[in-house]
Parts: C-alpha cells; sequence; structure tokens
C-alpha cells in the first residue's frame, strides 16, 4: 500500500503545482484586468466592459485551487491545543476526523456547485458572452480536488507515511526538517523539563 500511495502522491503533487501555477496565472491576469479597467475608465474616459466579469471568475479559479492546494500541503491553520490532551496514539484519528470534514465540505461544494450550473448552463455572462456554467465551474473544480487531497491524505496516515500539517518544519513531509525555530517545542512547553513549563 505504501508503494501505491507514494505513486498516488507523485500525481497528486503534480496536480497541485499545476493548481498553482493556473491559480497563480488568475491571480496576475487578474490584477492586470482590474488595472486595465481603471487606466481605460479614469484616463481613457471608455470602459472595458469584459474586464470586471472575467476577474471575478478568474477570482473564484484562484481562491478555489488555493485552497484546495492548501490542504494537500497542510499550510491552512489548525487549531491543536486539544491534541495536546489526549494520548499520542489518537492524535491521527483527530487528523483523519478533521481530513473527513474537509472531504465532505468538497464533497458538497462539487455536488451543489453542480446542481447550480445545471441551472444556469442556458444563461449567459454578460460582458464575456460565455456559459453561466463558468461561474460555478472553480466551485465544482475546486470540490473535487479537496475531496481528493483529503482523501490521500487519511490513506497516507492509514500507511503509515506523513502528512504535512500546517507548523511543521518538515515541509516536504520527507522527514527531513527544512529549518529550526528558536527556542523550545510547544510539546516541551508543557512538560516540566524546561523553563516556562507548567508547574514553573
Amino acid at each position: 500500500m505504501r508503494d501505491a500511495m507514494l505513486t498516488m502522491a507523485r500525481l497528486t503533487g503534480w496536480l497541485a503545482r499545476l493548481g498553482l501555477w493556473v491559480a497563480g496565472i488568475g491571480l496576475v491576469l487578474m490584477t492586470a484586468f482590474v488595472f486595465a479597467q481603471v487606466f481605460y475608465r479614469y484616463v481613457m474616459g471608455t470602459s472595458l466592459f469584459w474586464a470586471e466579469p472575467a476577474s471575478v471568475m478568474l477570482m473564484g479559479w484562484f481562491i478555489f485551487l488555493g485552497a484546495a492546494v492548501g490542504v494537500k500541503e497542510g499550510y491552512h491553520l489548525s487549531f491543536d491545543v486539544g491534541l495536546y490532551l489526549v494520548p499520542d496514539w489518537m492524535r491521527p484519528w483527530f487528523h483523519s476526523l478533521s481530513d473527513l470534514v474537509v472531504a465532505a465540505f468538497g464533497f458538497g461544494m462539487a455536488y451543489y456547485g453542480w446542481q447550480l450550473a445545471a441551472k444556469v448552463v442556458s444563461g449567459v455572462i454578460p460582458g464575456l458572452g460565455i456559459s453561466r456554467l463558468w461561474d460555478f465551474a472553480p466551485v465544482i473544480g475546486g470540490g473535487v480536488l479537496l475531496v481528493l487531497f483529503s482523501l490521500e491524505r487519511i490513506l497516507r496516515r492509514g500507511a503509515g507515511l506523513k502528512t504535512a500539517r500546517f507548523g511543521d518544519m518538515d515541509d516536504a513531509a520527507d522527514g527531513i526538517l527544512d529549518g529550526h525555530a528558536e527556542g523550545p517545542s510547544a510539546e516541551a512547553m508543557l512538560e516540566d523539563s524546561v523553563p516556562g513549563g507548567k508547574g514553573k
């Protein structure tokens, strides 16, 4: 199972990098479109009728793609205080529960996004002349990626592979620390062994 998960991780890693590139290009294009619209409106005295709807659509793409990649890479904030109160063997179960909640949310995004898209598919986005389906495509795509990346995290954990989490010093999840923070770790602060820990 570990070999299959490593293969899956390579494929989803490629998909995540592609998502980041698309999101980054979308952010740059949106910024350029908004700048052009302001320039044309206030300097040229005219307007780019397509700039605003295109910018809103691009914003949807980079928000939802970026959020999905954040789940894959473990970059989202988490509330870990409770994890320090439970035994070590229970922590992976809580992490997997968190990933299940994110997967359920992603499924809801994809499912209801698809229903909304089906209702407006015959409409046209003013200024762009394309189907209103594309207004909801980022929600559907982002939801599918959230489900995929969350399930991958659960399966990786089940196979005994490390999954990246916010605040980890091992960004690549390869077992090698990428940097060292100054001072004692949060877990050490809960012990009596360091100054400022509990009981001091």
